[in-house]
């Protein structure tokens, strides 16, 4: 099975410039290299900040290109996203009895969870006794292996300013997804407009950067700022069967020259790599 993670596309409305970049073109991008590349994915992803302001323009825009996709969509709401908006707009996605906006669905690998983590008033996430009720029930339900989806992390990565924002109620969620750790084959989620790939007690976890703008590599201890920088975009491509789970980080606006690492069948190595350097093929 493959389906595409797709995080954080941060749209506004009219066409315009957020942080110097076009959100709603960025993901107009992404969704045809999307179709044009990955057609045979199975579903897309996404895991939160469709919108930066969450305003019904921003809406309109974001499912204008969104509705592009080839494939089924998944969508998720994040700390940038309102909920009602959101709801005018996409009024056919789940949510649960509590009207979070929280469902599962299976796949043939795995039962696929998607978590409501945004807290309103805040950036920082969190998981209220309602949604942990919510999840431990699918969790009872699903008896077979699980894929996690989310917005916020439930743990530090070493960014300060986004460690702030992580998911607040982290030790109660792991309460409640601890005894099926086993199950658990992987989280997905976002908020960090990073790359960021690790294991957390005992559960593997992968984030994708964000469509737009992205938080900037910056591990000191004491900074009070989140730093941003305009990195390229990229979404998030898993490869998933029943022995493995393997995500790989796309590029897709990476135009940068592609060759080949071998040398033609009966072509001289030390000739195929003079001929790459007479071709023009230099480090930029």
């Amino acid at each position: 099975m493959k389906f595409i993670h797709l995080t954080d596309t941060h749209v506004i409305g009219g066409d315009r410039l957020l942080y110097g970049a076009n959100p709603a073109r960025r993901l107009a991008r992404a969704v045809d290299s999307i179709n044009a590349e990955h057609g045979n994915a199975a579903f897309v992803m996404l895991t939160g900040d469709m919108t930066h302001w969450g305003d019904p323009e921003a809406y309109a825009a974001f499912r204008a290109q969104i509705s592009r996709l080839a494939m089924p969509v998944h969508l998720m709401v994040g700390n940038h996203d309102d909920t009602a908006a959101f709801a005018t707009h996409f009024p056919d996605v789940p949510r649960d009895d509590n009207g979070f906006v929280q469902y599962a669905f299976d796949t043939p690998h795995g039962h696929a969870i998607c978590l409501d983590t945004k807290q309103p008033g805040t950036h920082a996430g969190g998981y209220c006794a309602a949604r942990r009720e919510w999840l431990a029930a699918e969790l009872a339900r699903a008896t077979g292996p699980v894929l996690l989806f989310m917005h916020h992390p439930p743990f530090p990565v070493g960014i300060k300013g986004m460690d702030e924002i992580m998911l607040q109620d982290a030790e109660a969620f792991h309460q409640v997804i601890a005894p099926h750790k086993s199950r658990i084959r992987h989280l997905f989620f976002g908020h960090l407009h990073r790359a960021v790939f690790g294991n957390w007690r005992g559960i593997s976890f992968s984030c994708m950067r964000g469509l737009n703008h992205q938080v900037a590599f910056d591990l000191t201890p004491d900074r009070t700022d989140i730093p941003g920088n305009l990195e390229a975009p990229a979404y998030g491509v898993a490869l998933v069967n029943e022995e493995t789970v393997a995500v790989h980080l796309h590029d897709f606006t990476d135009d940068s020259p592609r060759f080949s690492l071998q040398a033609p069948e009966g072509m001289d190595p030390v000739l195929y790599q003079l001929s790459l350097r007479h071709s023009g093929l230099q480090e930029p």
